[in-house]
């Protein structure tokens, strides 16, 4: 534990020095809201671990990280202006604590920060776009043409959440020069954790505690979004078997790669465990 620590930690000071580095005063400002807000930063520490299980470092990948990280948040700051929910992480959302237009602007500043880091590898910059391609085709989706079954609410998770995630452990493959079957059996891992993740956090907003969860709860409903218990027959613990069941084939995914950190990958197995028991 302690080991992971130190990692998150690196990935905290890395993501500090580049939000001080923004420019002008006033994004400055609204970035650090948005960023430094204790995020569990699930994302960078996916990134880090996939580099280092298969033989890279953990500072070879920590600028990808935090860009991952960075896309994360801005793609927050968004979806909290679509349903205009006012706290995040237990703190005033972005458009409520800065007005609409200037959350827009994070939300452009936070990408521009990102790709920066990205830029300087061409086959990270490609894998980051096209996870934002999909990203949008699932965000677009969730608001005009709904999934009406199970099928097509796992395909929207995949794009929403998963694709992210995706992104985040090739992009560790790739700062630790990994081959192509490498960096594929690691993406899966990551969109299977994802789609775990959205399934679970859908549970959450029927079931949990606001004030547990750290930001309000029953949007789903109430904004008739496609939530995995409003679009599916599925009770919420049968949600979580779902869930649990994406998270076993990400393990499983995650044996067809060969570790030369054991420590590391014994950390990924545990997140995919940790996805679908989490309580916020």
């Amino acid at each position: 534990m302690e080991l992971l620590e130190r990692r998150r930690a690196l990935i905290e000071k890395r993501l500090t020095e580049v939000v001080d580095e923004v420019e002008p005063e006033t994004l400055n400002e609204e970035i650090r809201h948005v960023t430094l807000s204790d995020g569990k930063r699930v994302r960078p520490m996916v990134t880090v671990l996939a580099c280092e299980m298969v033989g890279g470092e953990a500072e070879d990948a920590v600028d990808f990280g935090v860009g991952v990280e960075l896309v994360h948040n801005a793609s927050l700051v968004v979806d909290d202006i679509i349903d205009r929910s006012e706290l995040r992480r237990g703190t005033a959302s972005a458009w409520d604590e800065f007005g609409y237009g200037p959350a827009i602007i994070t939300s452009d500043g936070l990408l521009g920060e990102a790709f920066d880091l990205f830029s300087a590898d061409p086959q990270a910059t490609q894998v980051v776009a096209e996870s934002m391609v999909e990203l949008g085709v699932g965000e677009a989706t969730e608001l005009s043409s709904q999934p009406t079954n199970e099928d097509e609410y796992m395909t929207l998770a995949r794009r929403k959440t998963g694709s992210l995630f995706r992104a985040a452990a090739e992009l560790g493959a790739i700062a630790a020069d990994s081959d192509p079957l490498t960096v594929e059996a690691l993406g899966e891992y990551a969109e299977r954790v994802g789609v775990a993740f959205q399934i679970r956090d859908d549970v959450l907003d029927a079931v949990a505690d606001p004030e547990d969860l750290g930001k309000p709860t029953g949007h789903d409903a109430a904004l008739e979004r496609p939530s995995v218990v409003q679009v599916t027959d599925l009770t919420p613990a049968e949600a979580n078997d779902r869930a649990r069941s994406e998270a076993n084939r990400a393990i499983d995914a995650l044996e067809r790669v060969e570790a030369t950190d054991g420590d590391a990958k014994g950390y990924l197995r545990e997140l995919a465990e940790f996805v679908v028991e989490r309580e916020r």
